[in-house]
């Protein structure tokens, strides 16, 4: 996503607002490009520095740790991949309410086809940062809880008996589809709408 940028003027108070508020986007923007792809673990502060391009004391002074920084990575993971792109393109697939469970699927097997798959940073982030204490990993389960109460949703509309229970099959379903998927088998999506089906008592 491309950062807004405006010409300075002198004697304008609003230009310096602005740099510090363009410093923050591009890291935010450089971490959220290295992390997807490679992990948190092993991209470090001076790549994404180099990669912002920005001071190591302006990092700092918009995030106060490499934690903080990883935390607002996936909070933004969140709002686009999970809300922007996951739950409006199962929504905007799904005519009915009570397809969009079994849309839901249909909707991970295109992104494992694209050439941008690049698997589920909550996931990633999760095994990657194992003490359950630690932020990040809470963080992390955060927004994979976020991502069944989006399935305990669609279950309702799907009026099946028992919609959280069914929710956390359909997550089971969900990361191992993606997991599968990262080891190369890209129909993991058409596999899992599949046991989807049989769960719902569509079949």
């Amino acid at each position: 996503m491309p950062v807004e940028t405006r010409t300075a003027r002198a004697g304008d108070g609003r230009v310096g607002e602005g740099a510090r508020e363009g410093a923050r986007t591009r890291i935010l923007e450089a971490a959220y490009d290295l992390f997807s792809r490679n992990g948190v673990h092993a991209v470090g502060i001076d790549r994404i520095i180099a990669e912002a391009p920005v001071a190591k004391a302006t990092l700092y002074h918009h995030f106060a740790s490499k934690e903080d920084l990883v935390c607002a990575f996936l909070e933004l993971r969140e709002r686009r991949w999970t809300v922007e792109w996951l739950q409006a393109e199962t929504e905007r697939v799904a005519e009915r309410q009570e397809d969009r469970a079994l849309a839901f699927f249909d909707v991970l097997e295109q992104w494992f086809q694209s050439s941008d798959f690049e698997g589920c940073s909550f996931i990633n982030t999760l095994l990657e940062v194992r003490d359950p204490d630690d932020v990040v990993h809470q963080a992390a389960i955060r927004h994979l809880d976020f991502v069944r109460t989006t399935l305990e949703r669609y279950a309702e509309q799907a009026r099946v008996v028992n919609p959280r229970d069914a929710a956390y099959q359909l997550q089971l379903l969900m990361m191992g589809a993606i997991v599968s998927a990262r080891r190369g088998d890209r129909e993991a999506g058409r596999r899992a709408r599949g046991i989807a089906e049989l769960l719902l008592g569509r079949c």
